[in-house]
């Protein structure tokens, strides 16, 4: 745990200095080119702190394919709402915007932020644990897509695990497309 904890700040800083300095048009590019071919309901997140952001991908994905947000609520697995250009925004529990609606969706493909990522796929976010239940979760019913989105700067070495860690599919930065068999 104070390994992840140690990660989280030095992670955070790295992402801090990409952010803005990075061109984001290229790992852009790439999410949408892996987003054609995936089943959706697709999840995405809407950005907080230096987070890239992923809202231009949304935006060329709604018609083509139903777009989500997650809700939080509390520590518990995360809900999805359905989310349009434009539409009325709400704070979930943790502050973040999500779409006013009570619909929810269940995706089927989920496009992650995180702090790190390492080569095996592992991903270190927050430390609420809301992405790891709710794929838990979905991945006990059927086959889901998690895809993490990040700078190339957050690649960690090792990312620490615990037995409650969700692994990733892929991961989309900048420079390249990592698949992982999960």
């Amino acid at each position: 745990m104070d390994d992840k904890k140690a990660l989280r700040k030095i992670m955070s800083e790295r992402r801090k200095v990409a952010h803005g300095v990075v061109d984001p048009n290229p790992a852009l590019e790439a999410l949408e080119a892996v987003l054609r071919d995936l089943e959706g309901p697709v999840s995405f997140y809407w950005p907080i702190r230096t987070e890239i952001d992923p809202r231009p991908v949304m935006e060329t994905m709604v018609g083509a394919k139903s777009v989500c947000l997650p809700m939080t609520h509390g520590y518990s697995a995360l809900t999805f709402r359905p989310w349009q250009p434009g539409m009325a925004m709400i704070e979930d529990s943790f502050g973040v915007a999500v779409p006013d609606t009570e619909e929810t969706l269940v995706p089927k493909t989920l496009v992650l932020p995180m702090l790190a990522f390492d080569d095996l796929g592992q991903r270190l976010g927050y430390g609420a644990g809301h992405y790891d239940r709710t794929l838990a979760m979905l991945r006990t019913s059927s086959p889901v897509t998690a895809i993490g989105f990040a700078y190339e700067a957050q690649r960690a070495d090792k990312v620490p695990t615990e037995a409650t860690d969700q692994p990733l599919n892929m991961i989309v930065t900048e420079t390249q497309v990592r698949r992982f068999e999960v």
